[in-house]
């Protein structure tokens, strides 16, 4: 009996809340920009190629349909493009092909790139004046568009989105002011491809060390170390204090300062701890992680009254730029030039102190590309320090979890090491394996810190080594061919692949539990009431509004939270103004 490919895992529906978490992408970002700012980023070609490269593989073809076309374009001919689906199997439930559809569109209509135009017709049929809807590109988007793919070059040179390398002495003594012109006497023959590669995942995996509290002997510098903060991935002990206070809600009192000379402010950074969230960035792809931090550097760049056109401009077109070249910096504005320190600081860009050339490196270059380049920040670590015997398989899967909770992880690197010395007690380290045993106390002390059950469970699943795979799926497949001998439909379809021993998953989450059995609320207690109608009737409005935390009918109480309370209060005057025993309202609890 033929069996079907089991699932990937068992917890697909955790890694997809994982990514859908860190979805607040470039694409988002850009969406909520206002038509103004995409105005002034459409002058840039780079920036628009770029764009291009984000958009999804419909709004791609409709950008190009239309490119050339001088004229603007019927709503109804973007239809006639899609061949609509058509099967009966879609009948009463939504089409995906449409929804695609839509979705490709009103991406074009946030990003303003695609712009509808109402015209007034006479119908060919009925003879009466109709509005037909007609769509056309944006023009500057447009016409920059047509420049970075036509290759034109327009004459002013004050157009800082052109890239060009001198490559002769001829050429550079043309004194060209094009932003990105290469001196050949300023080029050090000695920055190669391959330098720039362990260059730039020495400086991104120091930052992840750091987040994992790896004793390493340089920190990440005051920028970083802030934007750390300010995205929430780490934070001090006085901001976890300051949350856990507001039950979890923002402060918008914190001062993250981002002065570089400012001793005081890296001796207190020192002591940042990673959050939930920050947990959640170390399981996520380098490119993800690069993406998040990006995002959050936007964000602070306004906050610090930094220009956001020159800021998303500088990392478009370092996403264009050609690996291994250097490029001049003297015709960056002020703002591109402070991003070059910061920009060194995450790896993507190499700039030697007194220099006039700043080289890109593959993170950056790979940051509006189809496809990484890079695998996760821990298995790029592994390929550079493991031994050539290392032709296992392309899985980077290397950990071996047993029923009695012994853990076994071939790896040597330290990065990966720290990750699981936060919920594993490790006791022994050799050339290239760990082993520890997951205990109550290892996983209670990563609760604490944020980390969720799910997170380790997720993680130990997402680099189970090759083994437990095969086993999982030879255990599959068995249950699979027993059910469908015998018929059963309802264990088939909740039969699913368990790469994790089953005790370990159970016993995990049972000590998360363990921590969330009490909850405290800050509110007020409602008691003695009158009569049933006084306490069915605040009781209904109650939970009309959502207030209620707790109800006991049968002695007349029930607990209102702290924000919900002036309502209820209001409520209550107005009802029951003229009753001699309106309820009483206890001291928050």
């Amino acid at each position: 009996m033929s069996t079907p490919q089991p699932p990937g895992s068992s917890n697909s529906q955790g890694d997809d809340e994982a990514v859908d978490f860190f979805k607040s992408t470039i694409n988002e970002y850009l969406d909520n920009l206002p038509e103004s700012v995409h105005q002034q980023l459409f002058q840039s070609r780079e920036t628009c190629l770029a764009i291009f490269r984000l958009l999804p593989a419909l709004s791609k073809f409709y950008i190009m349909a239309i490119l050339f076309n001088e004229t603007s374009v019927p709503y109804s001919d973007l239809n006639r493009w899609v061949k609509s689906n058509k099967n009966s199997e879609f009948k009463g439930h939504q089409n995906p092909t449409k929804i695609y559809q839509n979705d490709s569109i009103k991406r074009l209509k946030s990003l303003h790139i695609l712009k509808e135009i109402k015209r007034q017709m006479i119908h060919p049929i009925t003879k009466q004046p109709t509005i037909i809807i007609f769509v056309q590109l944006n023009e500057i988007f447009r016409q920059s568009f047509r420049d970075a793919l036509t290759g034109f070059l327009p004459d002013s040179t004050q157009d800082q989105s052109k890239i060009t390398l001198a490559s002769s002495k001829d050429e550079k003594r043309d004194k060209s002011t094009s932003l990105n012109m290469m001196f050949d006497d300023d080029v050090d023959n000695s920055i190669t491809v391959e330098y720039l590669d362990r260059y730039c995942i020495a400086k991104w995996e120091n930052i992840l060390h750091f987040m994992v509290g790896t004793e390493i002997k340089e920190i990440p510098s005051v920028g970083a170390l802030t934007l750390l903060r300010f995205s929430g991935l780490m934070e001090l002990p006085s901001d976890r204090e300051r949350r856990e206070a507001l039950d979890g809600q923002v402060d918008e009192d914190i001062d993250y300062g981002y002065e570089d000379d400012n001793k005081k402010s890296i001796h207190t950074l020192k002591q940042l701890l990673i959050t939930k969230t920050g947990f959640q960035f170390l399981l996520q792809d380098i490119s993800s992680q690069i993406w998040t931090l990006l995002i959050q550097y936007l964000i602070m760049a306004e906050k610090l009254k930094m220009n956001p056109v020159d800021v998303l401009n500088f990392i478009f077109l370092l996403g264009s730029l050609e690996l291994g070249q250097g490029y001049a910096i003297s015709m960056l504005p002020q703002t591109q030039l402070i991003m070059l320190d910061d920009l060194q600081d995450y790896g993507l860009i190499y700039h030697q102190k007194d220099s006039s050339v700043f080289y890109p490196t593959r993170l950056a270059t790979s940051l509006t590309s189809e496809g990484s380049s890079f695998k996760t920040a821990s298995a790029a670590m592994d390929q550079e320090i493991s031994q050539p015997r290392a032709d296992k398989s392309t899985n980077s899967g290397s950990i071996i979890i047993e029923t009695n909770f012994k853990i076994y992880c071939y790896t040597s690197s330290p990065l990966q090491i720290a990750i699981l010395n936060l919920f594993v007690h490790l006791r022994a380290r050799f050339a290239n394996l760990v082993t520890g045993v997951v205990t109550r106390e290892s996983v209670r002390s990563a609760l604490r810190n944020g980390i969720t059950s799910t997170q380790i469970i997720n993680y130990l699943e997402t680099h189970a080594h090759n083994g437990m795979i095969e086993l999982a799926e030879a255990e599959y497949n068995k249950k699979y061919e027993f059910e469908s001998s015998i018929g059963n439909t309802t264990a088939l379809e909740q039969l699913k692949l368990e790469i994790l021993p089953p005790t370990v998953v159970d016993q995990v989450k049972l000590w998360q539990l363990e921590m969330d059995r009490v909850q405290a609320f800050k509110g007020y207690l409602y008691k003695d009431f009158n009569n049933d109608f006084e306490f069915e009737k605040l009781l209904s409005y109650g939970e009309d509004i959502g207030v209620i935390v707790w109800r006991d009918k049968a002695k007349r109480k029930f607990f209102v939270s702290q924000d919900g309370n002036p309502q209820l209060i209001d409520y209550a005057n107005k009802i029951i103004r003229n009753s001699s025993g309106t309820p009483r309202a206890n001291t928050p609890t």
